[in-house]
């Protein structure tokens, strides 16, 4: 989790001394240099600064021409903005399961492809990048839009690419929650002139007028007010110049924390898509000796225990209820969508099982070390106490036999 601090106090101080609380004006503002630094640092030729996560998500499937009718494949692990994100538009959700790296499968993407799927929508959860070339190579081989969801990992790193920068489009969030943040914000990442354009002009109903260097033949259409202020601008240059030293911070106690739990009785470490640039770590268990372990250590949280990032939670789109009837975009699918909460039963399971391993906090490194392994030392006792245990158990039989 990003901190807030006096930089960012005088960067704002700075945008209201200048009194343009606004991004429209006749020299480039804070907003224009942070999409500048955000399409340098990503390697993306276009980025748009939006208010929230969830408007980037919605901005990027509008750019992409998602609408009634499309299917929108998402992970069943996720925030539900994800899922929500293809109905404000008319489209529905697919729900796919995940794998043991708690991302999208993408052999069960593969399964959930129809004739009117238009869209992947990988999700990069807590700092953890998916699959993306298997992904990418599905999308291609099907014809079908990849829309990364990298809310929850802005600055984490697939091989040699920033994760939200590999597919047609990429969405950040910059809530208080995230590796940057200014508050509430959000960010849409595009490939081609042609949907930035349309993204731009969907974010802001007002497009048309604001003088705008035309980037194509798009034509004008109606948008929304997605829009956010200079001073949102200023903070994420703070922000942004922070990253990689926070990066570098979460790999380094990553490294520290596997070491202290690799090879311990009962306990094995998730695996990971590119375990090389690893900022993120979750641990799997099916013991309940080690669950109670696990549960009594601060910093360590189960993800069974999570939400609305669950998709049996998400009782609005279980039960298909939207805002007024007639815009409900299931009336206008071209099959019947059921869902239900045991739908996506191995995603429900991977999750009962996983802890998440807490590396963002202000705790030290060295502490976090010592923390965890007092818990490999704990684990490893009960595990040389089972297989005592099991050794008398067995002798007992011999001896009775």
């Amino acid at each position: 989790m990003a901190q807030i601090g006096a930089r960012e106090w005088l960067a704002v101080l700075g945008v209201i001394t200048r009194r343009r609380l606004t991004r429209f004006g006749d020299i480039p503002g804070e907003l224009d240099r942070f999409e500048a630094k955000l399409c340098d640092r990503f390697g993306v030729p276009h980025a748009l600064t939006v208010n929230s996560g969830t408007s980037a998500l919605i901005c990027a499937l509008a750019a992409a021409g998602i609408g009634p009718g499309d299917e929108v494949i998402v992970p069943a692990y996720t925030w539900m903005s994800t899922a929500a994100a293809p109905i404000h538009l008319g489209a529905v959700p697919i729900f796919a399961e995940i794998n043991d790296t708690l991302t999208i499968d993408p052999d069960d993407v593969e399964r959930k492809i129809t004739p009117w799927t238009r869209a992947i929508v990988p999700v990069h959860m807590i700092n953890t990048p998916c699959d993306m070339e298997a992904i990418l190579r599905i999308a291609r081989r099907h014809r079908l839009l990849v829309i990364e969801d990298a809310c929850q990992a802005v600055g984490v790193r697939y091989r040699d690419r920033r994760c939200g920068s590999m597919g047609d489009l990429g969405a950040f969030s910059f809530n208080q929650f995230k590796n940057i943040t200014s508050g509430e914000g959000g960010a849409v990442l595009a490939t081609t002139p042609r949907l930035f354009e349309r993204a731009r002009n969907y974010h802001d109903v007002g497009a048309f007028i604001r003088g705008h260097q035309p980037l194509t033949d798009e034509p004008a259409f109606v948008g929304q007010n997605y829009r956010v202020s200079e001073m949102v601008g200023a903070i994420l240059n703070v922000q942004l110049e922070g990253l990689e030293k926070s990066m570098a911070r979460l790999a380094h106690r990553r490294r520290l924390a596997a070491a202290c739990l690799e090879g311990v009785p009962g306990l094995t470490i998730a695996p990971h898509n590119d375990p090389a640039q690893a900022v993120s770590l979750c641990v799997q268990t099916d013991s309940s000796r080690v669950r109670q372990a696990l549960e009594e250590t601060p910093g360590v949280y189960p993800l069974s225990d999570n939400s609305k990032h669950i998709y049996a939670n998400w009782t609005p789109i279980l039960d298909r209820v939207t805002v007024h009837p007639d815009l409900n975009p299931w009336a206008r699918a071209h099959r019947e969508i059921v869902y239900s909460a045991d739908m996506c039963p191995r995603t429900l399971s991977i999750l009962n099982r996983t802890y998440r391993i807490d590396l963002t906090g202000r705790l030290p490194s060295l502490l976090l070390e010592r923390r965890l392994k007092r818990l490999a030392s704990t684990l490893s006792e009960h595990g040389a106490s089972s297989a005592k245990e099991r050794w008398a158990t067995a002798a007992q039989a011999r001896r009775m036999s």
